[in-house]
């Protein structure tokens, strides 16, 4: 028997929790919502490539978690462990169960180290690095102020990961500084990725194959790491061929930035609410659960098929609760999500591609007047001032906005960029 009810209860305070309790309260404020989080600790997790690339402080990307979910919301500071949708409920760690009318499912995706041999006990020292948590990537900065020489790399796991082009972003910043300093000759930087292409959208993956040229980057597809010996600097990779015969490579390292595999969260996969793949079974448009009607989600947990990214998770937060005021008023589900993501890739220390598009790849640029493939100084400092301000001020705050009639100050930076 639940212990508490809830017409709304969330799961998950991270980008998509906050926003959809800000979001839902000033549409109704008379809705009882129960927000479940235990950490007290927010970050803007985009923020994190900047961090491991020095241009940035972790500082800059953290706040309070009490400051961003409103006095009106009751904040439940514990973990889910089990969830009874039949009945309606959740078990939290604590042994209470909590009851409701909607339920909407997002707490993130967790990151696997143990899945890569050797990784957990080298992480962090060794020069192996990542920008993946925020106990980790103060050292990737660390490690990139005392290079001279030598050979980088940088992994990328296999599909689905958050971020998809944070792999590469700290690539590109990386050979930047070097560039400045006057030492990238003096490199060997190589992306070793397992997926089959350096983007999963061609329009972007053309532009970024220029990039990878100028710095005169390596890059090595379907090449999975698997096991890393931080002691002896070696980096087991298998590498798929176009067969699909698999071999194993080491490759020797001074430094190795590492994206981990990543996946739903445990209790996520081990409950009737997850599909074959383990993630939340949500319809791509609705974001409805594909059983129970009266449960949603939505972020990097969610089984669509899109970028995992803060700006899916904008477009998302009004999909979810317009449908959840649907089904309140006897309505079914009216609002769709079109699959949009967008990646500003960090390709210099003062430059970025604006990468945004929808399910199938299609090219949907919020500024259809710019080329979205030219790394332009504008997203520079959208990328490190506009879009946290955007994050922290409006999407958390639960107001809907949408940047097309931005475009006019846009055009102001375009013969600077």
């Amino acid at each position: 028997m639940a212990q508490q009810h809830y017409p709304v209860l969330i799961v998950g305070g991270g980008a998509a929790g906050v926003s959809i309790a800000n979001n839902l309260r000033k549409v109704n404020a008379n809705i009882g919502i129960g927000l479940i989080e235990p950490s007290e600790k927010h970050y803007y997790q985009p923020g994190f490539t900047l961090v491991g690339g020095g241009a940035y402080t972790l500082r800059q990307t953290l706040r309070s978690e009490a400051d961003l979910i409103p006095a009106s919301v009751s904040w439940i500071k514990d973990t889910v462990t089990a969830f009874s949708p039949d009945d309606n409920t959740v078990l939290l760690n604590s042994g209470a169960v909590l009851g409701y009318d909607y339920l909407v499912v997002c707490p993130g995706l967790q990151l696997d180290w143990h899945k890569v041999q050797g990784l957990s006990e080298t992480l962090g020292k060794n020069q192996v690095c990542s920008n993946y948590s925020p106990e980790t990537v103060e050292y990737t900065w660390q490690c990139l102020q005392t290079l001279t020489s030598g050979t980088v790399l940088f992994t990328q796991p296999p599909m689905p990961i958050k971020c998809a082009g944070a792999p590469q972003k700290i690539m590109y910043l990386t050979a930047d500084r070097l560039r400045k300093k006057g030492i990238l000759d003096k490199f060997s930087l190589e992306l070793c990725t397992a997926t089959p292409s350096l983007f999963g959208v061609p329009f972007f993956a053309e532009a970024l194959t220029e990039v990878v040229a100028d710095y005169g980057l390596k890059t090595h597809f379907n090449c999975n790491l698997v096991a890393i010996d931080g002691d002896n600097k070696t980096a087991t990779f298998e590498v798929t061929d176009a067969e699909g015969n698999r071999q194993t490579v080491n490759k020797n390292f001074d430094m190795i930035h590492v994206t981990p595999p990543q996946s739903a969260p445990d209790f996520i996969k081990n409950s009737p609410l997850a599909n074959a793949a383990g993630w939340v079974d949500v319809n791509e448009n609705s974001l409805q659960h594909n059983r129970y009607a009266n449960i949603f989600g939505l972020g990097d947990a969610g089984s669509t098929p899109n970028a995992k990214t803060a700006a899916a998770i904008r477009k998302q937060v009004p999909v979810v609760v317009d449908n959840i005021l649907a089904l309140m008023g006897g309505h079914p589900p009216r609002h769709s999500y079109d699959g949009y993501g967008s990646c500003p890739l960090t390709t210099s220390l003062d430059t970025v591609m604006l990468a945004e598009f929808s399910y199938g790849g299609k090219i949907t640029p919020s500024f259809p007047l710019l080329d979205p493939r030219k790394n332009r100084r504008f997203w520079w400092w959208g990328k490190t001032t506009g879009f946290p301000w955007l994050y922290w001020h409006i999407m958390l705050k639960g107001w809907r906005i949408d940047l097309p009639h931005l475009e006019r100050y846009a055009k102001r930076f375009v013969k600077k960029a």
